[in-house]
């Protein structure tokens, strides 16, 4: 019955073999998966903004699973520089944002495909369904083709792809580094620590995925959106100190995050009073070795900010007064200054200040404090396009049953879609090698979510290039040079 139910499922958001809702799938060959380099390919240039031009030969729209449900965005895009061999590091590029669905697109001059390209890796951007894909089917009705886990099913799908055909096709199959931003950072870090594990099997199966491995070699990430069932209590736990209600005098506070009413602010303390609980759960290490609690928690975040603004002040940057950074006495702006602590309540509220925050909840927010449904609760709806709740609390708010189950269909997608579960399990391959960003400006998921990635990775042995760099807000592609110098260092080791 188990396997019956899995593959259900994988039917119900793969849409397998012989479905018709695809719309315009591609031609059957004898082997569709096979590589044609004699198919959609041409000679092709790329011009950046120093007026450097590269020529490469493109091989595009090349559907990557036998079973296509979706052709608008199962297939995926390959850019071969002059100087590429079967030897070369492949760049693997997604344009997820939103969780929404991504086409593959053509490389560009001013982000990392393009940069790719010019250092001379071969680069394949792939398309990916999100919540939003959807195909009419014969009776006229809409079915919603990637709810999760389709964007990371046909992300691994398209590695596969690579590996099956990797003799024939440029690029070394065994060295593929992806890269994306938000929740395609995430769908990156899934990548990155879901190699091969067999809980995404039944779903490649119902696609016709090649039968082959998907792990990646190395991983950049920027701003992952990640960790869903509990974003939303990190981030309250990370941002309550900062409410302001400016609607009900009785609970009003002196804070800079304007609340609209007192049921958000007790939203926003019961889901920060969980934070503790679940961070302990993880048991996480600091490098030092101490166990890392919600009590030492403050200390270990102003880590990372107090190295982020030394840095940014070391290239010369200002760092505003009121952003809590507090330096050397007596060599403020002079030779030898260093920043000697931050005051993280002053930071916080300095970037409130800045940005709004999101209301509570921030992710799993429908039908708990209004309506509305974020792209979250549509990545986790069903095929014909009902967005759902996708946590426990908010289940259960929204039920007002405070021991209502969680529907398990639902549960187990979201455990799909969070590379926290994944990191230490003995069934999946990881990435060898990490390198991820998260702007110290950056609002959009609270700032425990990318260091707790990073902590259980070092502490799973990985190689990880971590920071939360200065004023960046949520963005991705940022600082090239030491991205490329990063990804150099990896697949050329003997070079360091």
């Amino acid at each position: 019955m188990k396997t019956y139910l899995r593959l259900w499922v994988a039917v119900l958001f793969a849409l397998p073999s012989g479905q018709v809702f695809a719309a315009n799938p591609p031609s059957k060959a004898a082997d569709p998966l096979r590589f044609d380099p004699g198919r959609n390919t041409s000679e092709k240039t790329l011009t950046f903004p120093d007026n450097k031009v590269v020529s490469y030969r493109a091989y595009e729209t090349i559907y990557y699973v036998a079973n296509v449900a979706d052709s608008a965005y199962q297939y995926l895009n390959v850019y071969v520089p002059q100087s590429a061999t079967t030897k070369t590091p492949i760049f693997l590029r997604n344009y997820v944002g939103g969780y929404f669905s991504a086409k593959a697109q053509a490389p560009s001059g001013t982000d990392a495909s393009g940069r790719a390209l010019r250092e001379g890796y071969v680069v394949v951007i792939p398309g990916a369904r999100g919540w939003n894909a959807n195909v009419t089917k014969p009776d006229g009705t809409t079915a919603f083709t990637g709810k999760a886990p389709a964007g990371i099913v046909d992300l691994k799908a398209a590695v596969r792809y690579l590996r099956y055909n990797d003799k024939a096709m440029p690029g070394d199959a065994e060295k593929i580094i992806t890269d994306g931003t938000s929740a395609g950072g995430a769908l990156s870090s899934l990548l990155g620590a879901t190699g091969n594990h067999p809980a995404y099997e039944p779903y490649l199966q119902a696609l016709g995925a090649a039968k082959t491995r998907d792990d990646v070699f190395a991983t950049v990430a920027y701003c992952p959106i990640i960790d869903l069932e509990h974003a939303d209590m990190a981030y309250e736990w990370l941002y309550s100190g900062t409410n302001q209600n400016a609607g009900d005098a009785a609970v009003r506070s002196t804070g800079v995050r304007s609340l609209t009413s007192s049921a958000q602010i007790a939203v926003s303390g019961e889901l920060a009073a969980q934070f503790p609980a679940y961070l302990s759960s993880l048991g996480l290490k600091m490098p030092s070795g101490t166990l890392l609690t919600a009590d030492n928690y403050r200390d270990y975040l102003k880590l990372f900010l107090i190295k982020s603004a030394q840095q940014a002040r070391n290239a010369g940057a200002e760092i505003p007064a009121n952003t809590g950074v507090k330096f050397n006495p007596g060599f403020r702006g002079g030779p030898g200054e260093f920043v000697l602590d931050i005051d993280l309540d002053t930071y916080l509220s300095y970037l409130v200040a800045k940005t709004p925050l999101k209301s509570p909840p921030a992710f799993d927010k429908m039908g708990v404090v209004g309506p509305d449904a974020t792209p979250e609760n549509q990545l986790f709806g069903n095929a014909t396009g009902k967005p759902a709740n996708f946590t426990d609390f908010s289940w259960r708010k929204v039920s007002g049953n405070p021991s209502a189950t969680m529907d398990k269909a639902i549960k187990d997608r979201v455990y799909l879609l969070n590379p926290m579960n994944f990191i230490g399990d003995a069934k999946a391959t990881p990435s060898k090698h990490w390198f991820i960003r998260h702007g110290a400006a950056d609002r959009d998921t609270g700032f425990p979510i990318p260091i707790n990635l990073y902590t259980k990775l070092i502490n799973e042995g990985a190689d990880v290039n971590f920071a939360l760099p200065w004023n960046r807000p949520h963005s991705g592609d940022y600082n090239l040079d030491d991205v490329f110098a990063w990804i150099d260092s990896v697949v050329n080791p003997t070079k360091k």
